[in-house]
């Protein structure tokens, strides 16, 4: 397998975990309400309250809120599903850079962009909306988890434009395959 083959294989697999991931982290919160119930039942069985009572506590307070949400004001919960939307429709632009990675690296560090802006945005909202400071570091987490094969992408893109500007002097772009 050549250098160039290789490269594009690296990028397509990363590519593809980061969209998947993207796209279950975009699923999950259409059924917010029946998962909240589900994970405390989880939660309980395996002893959650007695090991962990804070995580405890808030899985119970924040269900208890989704369930009145869902129960007198429902439409509370449509900003949930344009939330899953929009991890969709991201999904969807990353497929640029798995056809034409050269050309569309912009995609890339779009994405790497919003996976830091994951970071001020719970900083600053999860203690104006009375988020615990441990679980607005889980939601930094999804920012810095999510960078980390998108800097891989980004690295592996970098070195395919070197080997095709090499290859074909004034080249800027690798044709779809």
């Amino acid at each position: 397998m050549s250098d160039r083959a290789a490269l594009l294989k690296g990028i397509r697999v990363w590519l593809v975990f980061f969209v998947v991931c993207l796209v279950l982290s975009g699923a999950t919160a259409f059924p917010l309400v029946h998962e909240l119930r589900w994970t405390e039942e989880v939660l309980r069985t395996l002893g959650a309250p007695e090991h962990l009572p804070g995580l405890m506590e808030w899985i119970e307070r924040v269900r208890d809120g989704l369930d009145t949400a869902d129960a007198e004001h429902p439409f509370l919960l449509y900003g949930t599903d344009w939330l899953a939307f929009a991890h969709l429709v991201i999904a969807v632009a990353f497929l640029g850079p798995y056809r034409d990675p050269v050309r569309n690296v912009w995609v890339v560090e779009f994405g790497l962009i919003a996976c830091a802006g994951v970071i001020p945005l719970a900083l600053i909202c999860g203690p104006v909306r009375g988020i615990p400071f441990w679980w607005s570091v889980i939601d930094m987490a999804f920012g810095v988890f999510g960078a980390i094969p998108l800097y891989l992408v980004r690295k592996k893109i970098k070195r395919l434009e070197a080997l095709t500007e090499a290859a074909v002097p004034g080249a800027a772009a690798v044709p779809a395959q």
